[in-house]
Formats: structure tokens, sequence, C-alpha cells
């Protein structure tokens, strides 16, 4: 009997071994691509800029945004490039939004306001309004920016088009700051910039032989004919992560993009607590993972095995295991280092938080998945999109 558990033990840890041995090697590869990827990307600050050029249309959808609409838009008045013109979309707004909008259009004669009642069939109300107001838009440049978005120095947009023209750009995105106000929300954003670093690779949007496209919502810079050509938002109009999608169709089609951070120039609070960012990725978790039940199985196992087992077996009896884990720890500090420095404004200390934020993130994919089988759809801002038609519009 004593045998019989030994021998059970035995097998036990050398299968743990094996599992963190393998761990070990993927964190290597990735450490090593993360660092070289992320050190080749630019920032927009500190690049020239150019005061003049084509008319700029930006576009701007607006449902519920009474809180930071107006502070967004001021921000945008302040941007030293010359020819700009605003279409700010109101999607079926419930609060002051409309209200908002149309002040800030009696205070410039450059802004429009596009008022939207109904959702037509097929499409999601954001993707939808980026698509009408593109139809009344007369730019040869289109910017796609979200409503909470503020523009922090008034020459980001004549160094972007700057770039866009120097470098012959169809499509340029831009990476924000994410504010968070709290210790837990700032790990857990952190930690979700961590996974995009490498299941992303966001530096391939910048290689023109790689078939890996980007876009962010924040800052999606697009010429008028590469945007007709690719589709319109007609091509995505029911996918939830339609700023990714974007980036994607655009790479897809063979144009030219390019990704830059802007972690000065431009800052966005993605939600006001950790409870807002667990309902904010309901939209976008599980149709990142394709609306697929193995694929978040897949990647609730990969995210625990490689970033939290190996907190646990650190603690283990035996050496060879305590040394395997404590290298996969080094790695993945290293990693998270080069994201935090490159990604963010917050300090590496959140790397304290790492195995806990990531439990976080495990339970954001669950509940995402859980709710939108439970409600048999996503449900974003009041409205509920079938995962059926998702899973049929994402084919």
């Amino acid at each position: 009997m004593i045998q019989s558990k030994q021998k059970r033990r035995s097998t036990q840890m050398n299968l743990l071994l094996i599992l963190l041995s393998a761990v070990l090697v993927v964190w290597i590869v990735l450490a090593v691509e993360v660092w070289k990827g992320l050190g080749t990307l630019c920032p927009l600050e500190g690049l020239p800029g150019k005061a003049s050029g084509p008319l700029l249309s930006i576009i701007v959808p607006a449902r519920n945004e009474e809180e930071t609409i107006t502070d967004s838009i001021l921000s945008q008045l302040k941007q030293d490039y010359k020819r700009i013109e605003w279409i700010l979309v109101n999607d079926r707004s419930t609060d002051r939004t409309p209200d908002k909008l149309e002040a800030l259009a009696e205070m410039d004669s450059r802004i429009r306001v596009l008022h939207i009642d109904t959702l037509e069939k097929g499409w999601l109300g954001k993707n939808q309004a980026l698509f009408k107001g593109y139809l009344i838009s007369e730019g040869e440049l289109i910017l796609f920016t979200d409503a909470d978005v503020l523009y922090k120095d008034p020459s980001t947009l004549s160094r972007a088009v700057a770039v866009f023209q120097s470098q012959k750009l169809d499509h340029l995105t831009l990476a924000p700051n994410i504010k968070s106000k709290t210790y837990w929300l700032k790990s857990f954003v952190v930690f979700f910039l961590f996974g995009f670093s490498f299941y992303k690779r966001p530096w391939k949007a910048n290689d023109p032989s790689s078939g890996t496209g980007l876009g962010i919502g924040a800052f999606n810079l697009i010429t008028r004919s590469a945007y007709e050509e690719i589709g319109t938002h007609e091509k995505i109009k029911h996918m939830p992560d339609d700023d990714l999608q974007l980036g994607i169709h655009i790479k897809k089609g063979g144009k030219t993009q390019a990704f830059l951070t802007a972690l000065h120039s431009l800052e966005v609070e993605w939600y006001h607590s950790l409870k807002g960012a667990f309902q904010g990725l309901e939209k976008n978790t599980f149709a990142g993972l394709h609306y697929s039940i193995l694929l978040v199985v897949f990647a609730m196992t990969g995210v625990f095995c490689s970033t939290v087992l190996p907190f646990f077996t650190i603690f283990a009896g035996e050496v060879l295991i305590r040394t395997v884990s404590m290298l996969i720890i080094l790695l993945i500090s290293i990693t998270y280092f080069k994201v935090i420095k490159e990604m963010t404004n917050e300090s590496p200390l959140l790397i304290l938080s790492l195995p806990v934020t990531a439990l976080l993130f495990i339970y954001s994919i669950a509940r995402a998945t859980f709710l939108t089988f439970r409600r048999g759809g996503v449900e974003w801002r009041g409205t509920v999109y079938p995962l059926k038609e998702l899973r049929k519009k994402r084919k």
C-alpha cells in the first residue's frame, strides 16, 4: 500500500514536472518575442507634426455618453490640425447625450450631429453608428474614435497625419494610456494588456509581410478609399470587436498599416471599477475566442497553467519542480515588466498581484461565456444580439 502511494505520487510529480517544463519552454519563446517585438514599437510623442493636409472626418459614436462626450470633444477641438470636420452620432441614447451633442454643435460650426433612432436588422449599434457617420462625412481621411477618449496633446492629430502620409499608410491605430483609479482595476487592465501582447502580437501590424492586423477603438485612422475597398463597416456590422476587425480586414485586403503607442497623447478610462471591467468584457471576450467552448476551455486552462500554477508549485517539496517554477516566474516577471513599460504608464510593482489578477481574468472569461449562453446572446448597452447570429456572422 505504501509503495503504491509512493509510486502514484512519483508519477504525479513526474507529470507535473513535464507540464512545468513545457510551460517554461513556452515562456522562453514568449519572453524573447515580446521583448523583441515591443522594443520595435514607436511612440507618437516626439515625432514631427503636420498641421495642414487633407480634410479629416472624425466620427464619434455616442450611446448614453453624457458623462464623457463633452470633455472628449472639447479636447479634440484644441487640436492644431487645420482641416477637420466632426460627425457626432447619437446612437439611440436615453440620457442627456443628444442635448450634449447639440450644445457642442452650437459651439463650433465644424461639428455636425446625426441622430439614430432605430437599429437596423443585422447591425450592432456602434457599427451602425460609425457607418452612418461615414455616409455623411466628406474627408479623404476618416478617424473613428470613442466618446470617452481625451486628446491630451494638441498636436496628436497633426503628428498622426504626418506619420500617415510619410509612411504612405492606409490605416494607423494608436494605443492610448488606459486610466484606472483603483489598484485592482489597474492590475486587471495591465494583465489584460499582458495577455493581449503575446496573444495578438501588436507589433506584427507594422510588418507588411505579416497577415496580422490590429485596430484599437480609441484611434482608428483610415483613408476613405481603403475603408470603402474593404467593405466599410457593412463587412463587420455584426462583430462586437469591430475596432480589431477593422484592422484585421485592412491587412486581409493587402493595405498598409501601422501601430504606434500614444501613452502621453491619448487617455481613456475604460471602466470605473473592477465590476465594470467584468461587465465591459462581456461583449468582446467570448467573441475574441470565436464563440467556441473549446477555445474558452483552452484559454482558461492555458492561463491557469502558465501564470497561476507556478506560484503554487514554487512551494513544492521537490527541488527540481521548485527550480523550474522559479524560472517560469522570472520569465513572467521579465515579460510583464516589458509590457508595463511599453504599453502603460503604470508601476511595475503591479506584478505583485499577478497570480490573483490571472485568476480574475479566468473568472471574467467564464463569466462572459456563461452569461452569453444564459441570455442567448451578447447584451451590450441595452440591446441583446443573438448568439446564433453572432456565430454565423463570425464565419
